[in-house]
């Protein structure tokens, strides 16, 4: 049989296969509560057969929001918005998650299809952005971030948790902490935004301290039988690859010893300057070498959307899980297409019933 279509289980989490929806951005949001837009939406990836949809990137605070349009989960009523999602992803058979992050020095954006920068400085739809140093991003980022004080890096820890919190009641059973991307957690991380000279900066320890501190955080709150995940960055493509890679190794060895389960390996994206070899799966040897050397299992996106080379990535223990992303926006119903050229025996069991009896019978 397909190693795609294999179930995979975590702690007291079984997916019923090994494809996932990584979180995907909608900006489709007011006040960081979800709506009808979010609700159909993965309601429709679910029923689609992924085995995990996890929930696009969800702000811990008002200033932690990418752009104005992006979901929170700092208070009660997105929280309650939230619930029907849950229900609909469950509902359909797959395992709800969510992940949560705070945007650091890339917040106050305009939406990708609104010019993808910064908001300007005195458009009252925008707010003062934060980073570990006042170094801004560049390129269409420009704006200087405040740099955090230790009582700021408290408070948004706290919001990390609070935010867990509400997703553990919620009844999301994966949890992935944003690490990545050059948002905060990656920016701590990251010698291209991280430049202080206390307990927070400098070394690799003092670089790791933030991410260390927080997932130690939200282990607290977060039940032992659910999977506790993070994104990381683990290469950046500036031509320091080797060091990158090994230091990101290190810290997924000390993630793991904090309680983290399930590494999703992605891309650094701290500076306009790197140079990505995009491809088809090009991030899934070096997923696969995190995997060896940390017994974490692993996940990776990035050009897997062609059923053969995810099949292939999971069957030669390159990753656990594939996160197929842009494919499922233009094929909600992917995992059935992928079971099809796969020649997997009886395909219409990935789909539901209403779908499946009139697809396989004509």
């Amino acid at each position: 049989m397909s190693a795609l279509f294999q179930p995979f289980e975590l702690k007291d989490v079984t997916l019923r296969n090994r494809i996932a929806v990584p979180p995907m951005c909608q900006y489709m949001a007011e006040e960081g509560v979800p709506n009808d837009w979010h609700l159909s939406h993965y309601a429709g990836l679910a029923r689609g057969g992924a085995g995990l949809v996890i929930v696009e990137a969800t702000a811990v605070s008002p200033e932690g929001r990418i752009t104005p349009n992006c979901t929170g989960l700092w208070n009660d009523a997105q929280a309650a918005a939230f619930a029907p999602i849950v229900a609909a992803i469950e509902a359909a058979g797959a395992v709800p998650g969510i992940q949560i992050g705070h945007a650091g020095r890339k917040a106050s954006a305009n939406r990708p299809w609104d010019g993808d920068d910064h908001i300007a400085e005195d458009d009252p739809k925008g707010w003062q952005t934060l980073s570990p140093s006042a170094i801004p991003f560049g390129a269409n980022l420009p704006r200087t971030p405040k740099a955090m004080t230790i009582a700021d890096i408290q408070r948004v820890q706290a919001d990390f948790v609070a935010a867990a919190t509400r997703a553990r009641d919620l009844g999301f059973q994966w949890l992935e902490l944003h690490f990545a991307h050059g948002y905060l957690g990656q920016s701590f991380f990251s010698p291209h935004a991280n430049q202080r000279d206390d307990q927070y900066g400098g070394t690799f320890e003092n670089r790791a301290r933030f991410l260390l501190e927080t997932v130690r955080a939200v282990k607290q709150v977060w039940p032992d039988n659910l999977p506790l995940t993070a994104r990381l960055g683990v290469i950046e493509f500036d031509g320091n690859d080797e060091q990158q890679l090994e230091e990101a190794i290190a810290l997924a060895e000390l993630l793991k010893a904090e309680g983290l389960d399930f590494l999703n390996v992605s891309i650094s994206f701290s500076t306009p300057t790197a140079n990505v070899p995009w491809g088809p799966g090009f991030m899934a040897p070096i997923a696969e070498r995190i995997r060896t050397a940390t017994a974490l299992p692993v996940a990776s996106a990035w050009g897997i959307d062609a059923p053969q080379i995810a099949e292939h990535t999971v069957a030669q223990g390159q990753l656990d899980l594939v996160m197929i992303g842009r494919a499922h926006l233009a094929n909600p119903h992917w995992p059935y297409e992928a079971a099809k050229a796969l020649r997997v025996k009886d395909p219409s069991w990935v789909l539901p019933v209403p779908y499946a009896h009139w697809l396989e019978r004509y």
